[in-house]
């Protein structure tokens, strides 16, 4: 969800790219991003539909979160709050009832395995005050009447491009790879009030685990998980290869089953071929007569 559509705005001097640091080196935009929600459609209302499944009939797989009981999810806010909410769109705001909520109807619907609750906002770590589902886990980047922080501008475009937060983040998972067994306490025992300017906190009391149990690998990281289902307890260990004359052969009984077979299709297509023979046979005409005219121009 992105609410603001930052790589075209006109005071953006590199159209089509967003960087999170001055020296341009990496693009947040790059052909590999997809943005499912932007402008409008970043809502409260989306975004709560989104979690909960609860979207519209029609709306594409994109736009969905196709997750289930197995699923690690992990949810990243950032933009302007306070205490117990953040404003989307500078027009509404949820609040931290509204997002527990959200959350205890996604474990209810088995949606998510663990969950990872992440926010970057002033008095970021009043929004996970209210969360009481299980197998939570959320970290904020300043506690009650604390704001949080930009880490440094691009003079070119004359904004800051980044929080400290966020900044701080994006750093520790450059330094990682897929297969690194970095933590979840690792990365909060990283934390300093002076790299944040603030107070950042972690909550753990849901998890139902230790934070040095959970590798950061398990959210962040790329690599699919594959379940071997058993076979069959009538599966021959070594199957018969298949003859070749059983590839075209049939026997007189199971030529009957697909004849039968056949002549059942075409019964039950005829009522469909009945009712709609006048739309059917006027659409061939119209073909042929067009065809008729192509080939005497063609001709001539």
């Amino acid at each position: 969800m992105l609410a603001d559509d930052m790589a075209c705005n006109p005071r953006n001097m590199f159209p089509g790219t967003v960087y999170s640091n001055s020296d341009r080196k990496l693009d947040l935009y790059g052909d590999g991003i997809e943005v499912d929600y932007r402008g409008e459609e970043v809502s409260v209302e989306n975004f709560i539909r989104l979690l909960t499944g609860r979207v519209a009939e029609g709306t594409p797989r994109s736009k969905r979160l196709m997750t289930d009981e197995r699923s690690n999810i992990l949810v990243y806010m950032t933009g302007h709050g306070g205490d117990e909410f953040l404003k989307f769109q500078d027009a509404e705001e949820i609040s931290a009832f509204d997002l527990a909520d959200a959350f205890q109807t996604m474990w209810a619907k088995k949606r998510y395995n663990e969950l990872l609750f992440m926010i970057d906002t002033c008095q970021a770590n009043t929004m996970t005050s209210k969360l009481y589902s299980p197998n939570i886990v959320a970290t904020g980047s300043s506690a009650k009447g604390e704001n949080s922080y930009s880490h440094h501008a691009d003079s070119d475009i004359g904004v800051a491009v980044v929080d400290r937060y966020s900044h701080f983040v994006l750093s520790h998972l450059e330094a990682m790879n897929k297969t690194s067994s970095s933590t979840l306490q690792d990365f909060v025992n990283a934390y300093s009030f002076d790299i944040f300017h603030s107070t950042p906190a972690a909550r753990s009391d849901l998890l139902g685990r230790s934070m040095s149990q959970v590798l950061m690998t398990d959210f962040f990281g790329g690599v699919s998980s594959v379940e071997l289902a058993p076979l069959p307890a009538d599966r021959p260990e070594t199957p018969e290869p298949i003859k070749p004359e059983a590839v075209w052969k049939l026997t007189a009984s199971r030529w009957k089953s697909v004849t039968q077979h056949v002549e059942e299709s075409l019964t039950r297509s005829k009522p469909l071929v009945e009712n709609y023979w006048r739309q059917l046979s006027t659409t061939l005409l119209l073909t042929l007569t067009f065809s008729a005219h192509l080939w005497a121009a063609n001709t001539n």
